[in-house]
C-alpha cells in the first residue's frame, strides 16, 4: 500500500512538472530584481530553480542541526522498548519490585498505559494497593478503557465492587469490552445483585468474554444467587421462570430456590422443586437438604423418601432425612435405627450431631456426648469413639463401632 502511494504522488509531481515546463518553454517571462543599486535580470525559470535549490539548501541544514535531536529520541524511544520489554518479563518471572522500578520508567518516555498498568500489577502482586492505584491514576485519558479495567480489578481484590461499578460506568470507557463486561457481571454479583450479573451472560457469551466451562459454572452460582437473593415471592417466582430447564436440576440452583421458598411459605414449590430435581437427577447432598426443610409437610416427603430409599437402600443421605421425618414425628425409635444404618453407610458429623440431639432430648446425657464428639472428631478427620453396646431403657440395637 504504501509503495503505490509514493508511486502515485511520484506520478502526480511528474504531470505538474512537465506542465511547468511547458508553461515557461512557451513563455519564460522576465524577472527583474532591484537591490541597493543593482539590478539583476533573469526569466522565471531560473528563480523557481533557485527557489527549490534554496528550499533544499535550507532543508538540509534543518536535518544537520535536528540530527542530534533525532538520534537522542530515538536512543530513549529504544531505551523504552528495552525498559518495557524487561519489566514485563520481570513482571512474568515474579521480580515484582524490579518489574515495578522499569515499568514506571517505560511509561514517562513513551506515555503507554500498558506499561503503567502492568506496574500497578506489579504492585498489587506486592501487597502495596496505594502504589497500584497510583499507577492506574496515572494512565492517560486517552486510554479511559485501560484504566478503568485496571481500578475495577483492583477494587475486586480489595473487595469493594461498588468502586468496581464505579470505575467500569466511567463515560469515557464506553463501550466496554469484553473484560470489562465480565468484570461488571462479577462485580453485580459481588455486589449482592446476582440477577444483573445473571442478565449479562447473553453478551458475555456473545463476545466470548470467558471460556465457556467457566460461563456456564458463573451461570450456575449466579442463578442460586439471584434466587437466594429474591425480596419476595413475585420475584422469586419470575426469577425461577427465567432459569433455563437444564438447570433446575442443579443441585446448588435447585438448593437456593428450595431454601428461599420455604422461607417465603411456599411448602408445596419447595419440596417439589427437590422432589422433580431429585427424579431427574440423584444428588446426595440434596437429598440430605430435603429433610433438612424448615416445613411441616413430614408425611408427604417421608413418603417420597421411602419411595426413593427402595431404589437406594444404601443411601445415607435418605436415611438421615428419614431419621429427621421419624422425629419430627416423634418416633425415636424408628429415627435412631436410621441414624445407625446412616453412620453404616458413611453418614458424616450430620448424622452423628442428630443422634446427639435425639438422645439429649431423651435424657441419654451420656450417649449425646459421645454423638457429639464424634461429630466434631468426624470433622477434624479423627476416629470415632464406638458407641455403648445396647441402650439401656429403649431395647435397640446401638452401633458396635466404625
Amino acid at each position: 500500500m504504501n509503495l503505490f502511494r509514493n508511486l502515485l504522488v511520484w506520478i502526480l509531481l511528474a504531470i505538474i512538472g512537465a506542465l511547468a515546463w511547458h508553461l515557461l518553454a512557451q513563455d519564460p517571462g522576465y524577472v527583474l530584481v532591484r537591490y541597493r543599486g543593482w539590478d539583476y535580470t533573469t526569466n522565471l525559470l531560473w528563480v523557481s530553480v533557485a527557489v527549490l535549490a534554496g528550499l533544499f539548501v535550507l532543508w538540509l541544514l534543518w536535518s544537520l542541526i535536528a540530527l542530534p535531536m533525532r538520534a537522542w529520541r530515538h536512543r530513549r524511544e529504544r531505551q523504552s522498548r528495552e525498559r518495557l520489554g524487561s519489566g514485563l518479563e520481570a513482571l512474568h518471572q515474579g521480580h515484582y519490585a524490579r518489574a515495578e522500578k522499569l515499568l514506571p520508567q517505560a511509561a514517562e518516555d513513551s506515555d503507554a498505559a500498558v506499561a503503567r498498568l502492568a506496574a500497578a500489577r506489579a504492585a498489587t502482586a506486592r501487597g502495596d494497593h496505594a502504589a497500584a492505584r497510583s499507577h492506574l491514576d496515572a494512565i492517560d485519558s486517552g486510554h479511559a478503557l485501560t484504566r478503568a479495567i485496571g481500578r475495577a480489578e483492583l477494587a475486586l481484590a480489595e473487595d469493594r465492587p461498588t468502586d468496581a461499578l464505579v470505575a467500569l460506568d466511567d463515560p469515557n470507557a464506553q463501550p466496554l469490552s469484553p473484560r470489562g463486561l465480565a468484570l461488571r457481571a462479577d462485580a453485580y454479583a459481588a455486589s449482592r445483585r446476582a440477577a444483573d450479573a445473571y442478565a449479562l451472560l447473553g453478551a458475555l457469551r456473545q463476545q466470548q468474554a470467558l471460556p465457556e466451562g467457566a460461563l456456564a459454572q458463573r451461570e450456575r452460582v449466579w442463578a442460586a444467587q439471584a434466587l437466594a437473593e429474591a425480596g419476595d415471592a413475585n420475584a422469586l417466582a419470575d426469577r425461577w421462570e427465567s432459569v433455563p430447564k437444564g438447570l433446575r436440576s442443579e443441585p446448588e440452583v435447585v438448593a437456593a430456590y428450595a431454601d428461599r421458598a420455604a422461607a417465603l411459605g411456599w411448602d408445596d414449590a419447595a419440596t417439589s422443586s427437590i422432589e422433580h430435581a431429585l427424579d431427574t437427577r440423584w444428588d446426595e447432598d440434596l437429598a440430605a437438604r430435603y429433610g433438612r426443610l424448615p416445613i411441616a409437610r413430614v408425611e408427604h416427603r417421608e413418603a417420597a423418601a421411602q419411595r426413593w430409599l427402595q431404589q437406594r437402600p444404601g443411601s445415607p443421605a435418605l436415611l438421615l432425612t428419614l431419621a429427621r421425618m421419624a422425629r419430627a414425628r416423634g418416633d425415636w425409635l424408628q429415627a435412631e435405627d436410621h441414624l445407625q444404618r446412616a453412620i453404616a453407610q458413611g453418614a458424616g458429623p450430620e448424622a452423628w450431631e442428630e443422634l446427639g440431639d435425639g438422645h439429649a432430648a431423651t435424657g441419654d446425657d451420656t450417649t449425646a456426648r459421645i454423638a457429639y464428639a464424634n461429630a466434631l472428631r468426624m470433622q477434624r478427620g479423627e476416629p470415632v469413639t464406638p458407641l455403648a453396646n445396647r441402650s439401656p431403657g429403649l431395647g435397640g440395637e446401638r452401633l458396635e463401632g466404625l
